[in-house]
């Protein structure tokens, strides 16, 4: 199965004080137990990044690099999706919708990757499958 990663889903395994993280754990286990393709750009891992470092501190990130990352398929961005990210986000005119949403439903679409892994409402509201 083909599964966008989405910095939702990355956080919640992480945060022990995620109200998702029990949840997220057991999705994330199927998942790399059905040896599901997991893909992500590389604007979701700068996002996770930042989030892990700011709110759990070093160790977070350093789990994240050294057990997450590996096992991630990452689409990195051009300038062309970069733009059509941006160009998204102003069209919607939405203050919560992130150039790393948008940025990642173009990447889904061009994939054709149709499920994201993730605890974002803008996926669905994309039409996209949600687990969980």
């Amino acid at each position: 199965m083909n599964v966008f990663v989405d910095t939702s889903a990355i956080v919640a395994v992480l945060d022990r004080e995620d109200s998702e993280h029990a949840r997220a754990n057991k999705i994330w286990d199927r998942l790399l137990d059905e040896n599901s393709n997991l893909q992500t750009t590389n604007y979701v891992l700068i996002e996770v990044a930042a989030l892990l470092q700011r709110r759990i501190g070093l160790p977070a990130l350093r789990t994240f690099q050294d057990d997450i990352v590996p096992v991630l398929k990452i689409d990195w961005i051009d300038e062309r999706r970069h733009t059509a990210g941006m160009e998204s986000v102003l069209a919607a005119s939405r203050r919560n919708l992130s150039i790393v949403d948008c940025v990642s439903f173009q990447s889904m679409r061009e994939l054709g990757i149709r499920a994201a892994f993730c605890f974002d409402k803008h996926f669905r509201e994309h039409g996209f499958e949600t687990l969980p």
